[in-house]
């Protein structure tokens, strides 16, 4: 990842809330298989880390994490942890099936239609 991309995603972080926070058992594989929804869902993560009691520091929990999950380390500032995995299905289009008109013997026209629903022709 590139400075600009990292640059991009630290602006993109700054305005989400912690996700979810890791405490006094420290990076466990409950936490491992809770990164692993959030990271399905979304793309980029924010976690909160208890400094006080979270047994690893800030940058250790981070590494882990990124090790397990596949995810980079977009930022670690005092006990918040940004991580990013890209996930190609969050980038698909979604393509809206287009609506068939029916065949041109059985479509009205505009005059039929203003009589049939009693409106006037102008």
């Amino acid at each position: 990842m590139t400075g600009k991309e990292r640059a991009q995603k630290r602006a993109e972080a700054n305005s989400l809330q912690p996700l979810f926070q890791i405490g006094k058992e420290g990076v466990s594989d409950a936490v491992f298989s809770q990164l692993e929804q959030v990271l399905n869902t979304h793309e980029l993560v924010k976690l909160k880390l208890h400094l006080d009691t979270c047994p690893q520091t800030a940058r250790e929990a981070a590494d882990l994490l990124s090790q397990q999950s596949g995810a980079e380390v977009i930022q670690v500032i005092g006990g918040v942890i940004v991580l990013y995995r890209y996930n190609p299905r969050l980038h698909e289009e979604k393509k809206k099936p287009k609506k068939k008109l029916p065949p041109p013997s059985k479509r009205r026209s505009i005059t039929e239609r203003t009589r049939r629903f009693g409106r006037k022709e102008r």
